[in-house]
């Protein structure tokens, strides 16, 4: 079952219930009201489409992001050679051809 922060509109209580998801949220633990929110407190950082777990997926620092992409594009460029060939990689891909060094 998901793990759910909460935050209590009556007392300002921030608080985290385990419940399924389909299920109405809990009763404040601090002072028993109903009325409570969902908040979100992370989410995935994306560049530019790329879901990057450089860092700690939260906040990942350009060259985290940098080592990243130096990481993964010689990866995606031998697939894409092995698919199309060298020549469609050099005309349509130029961007692949960067050493990261």
């Amino acid at each position: 079952m998901p793990l759910y922060d909460y935050r209590c509109e009556v007392c300002g209580h921030r608080f985290e219930a385990r419940h399924g998801f389909n299920e109405d949220a809990p009763a404040c633990p601090n002072c028993a009201s109903a009325e409570v929110k969902r908040v979100i407190l992370s989410a995935p950082t994306f560049a530019q489409g790329i879901l990057t777990l450089a860092g700690d997926s939260r906040g990942a620092t350009k060259e985290q992001l940098r080592d990243k992409w130096a990481e993964e594009t010689p990866k995606l460029r031998k697939k894409l050679v092995d698919k199309l060939g060298e020549d469609v990689v050099n005309r349509n891909a130029p961007t692949l051809n960067t050493k990261y060094d």
